[in-house]
């Protein structure tokens, strides 16, 4: 699925865009099929907002997004509801974990939305796979952030996707914990055909990226 981008810049950005040398805002720009994109910003210039308007969450931005040679804002919400159980899936910097469901419920919940697609024993094998087979019982709430960071790869995993969002997935892991989380997302990107777009902070070798751009 191919991602077009024209001329964006997020409303609550605007005054600053014109001297931040963006290679994002304000640009016209075209992610292809598979690719592997690290978008690079220090903190408050836009990075989260830019996750969200990929992924709708937010509309309060001039230009446009295209996928699948649809304007983003113009999906309803059965068009919507369909593109982030298909063909976009994501790992928000604040998780958005329901802390009152443990975490092998909060993988479950997404999981369900496409049953056939990902069995439950996939689940066990991924969480022993990143180290919190023995987490998966207790609330969501009371893991680290380190551990709900890893719940969350998982659940963002479960379900198809062409594209796989990230912003900031590693924040609270350590270099050995980083290593096997980008190992499992590498994978389910190669088994899909998916591509790939990191927000963080800082350069990395994590992945091999077609592309690094900077906010």
């Amino acid at each position: 699925m191919r991602i077009e981008l024209h001329q964006i810049i997020p409303n609550t950005l605007k005054d600053r865009i014109q001297e931040s040398g963006s290679s994002i805002w304000n640009q016209q720009l075209v992610f292809e099929k598979g690719q592997f994109i690290k978008i690079q910003a220090p903190s408050g210039t836009g990075k989260t907002t830019f996750q969200h308007i990929l992924y709708r969450m937010r509309d309060d931005y001039v230009g446009n997004v295209i996928m699948n040679g649809k304007c983003l804002k113009e999906l309803n919400e059965n068009e919507l509801a369909l593109m982030r159980r298909q063909e976009i899936s994501v790992v928000f910097q604040d998780l958005k974990l329901f802390p009152n469901l443990t975490a092998n419920e909060n993988i479950s919940l997404k999981r369900l939305l496409s049953p056939d697609y990902c069995e439950e024993s996939r689940i066990d094998q991924m969480a022993e796979a990143l180290g919190i087979q023995t987490i998966m019982h207790q609330k969501a709430g009371v893991c680290s952030f380190g551990e709900q960071q890893r719940v969350s790869i998982i659940r963002a995993v479960v379900q198809p996707f062409k594209w796989l969002l990230l912003d900031e997935p590693f924040s609270h892991l350590d270099e050995t914990n980083i290593s096997l989380a980008a190992s499992l997302i590498q994978r389910a990107c190669e088994e899909r055909g998916a591509g790939l777009i990191i927000a963080d902070l800082e350069y990395d070798q994590h992945f091999s990226y077609d592309r690094t751009l900077y906010l």
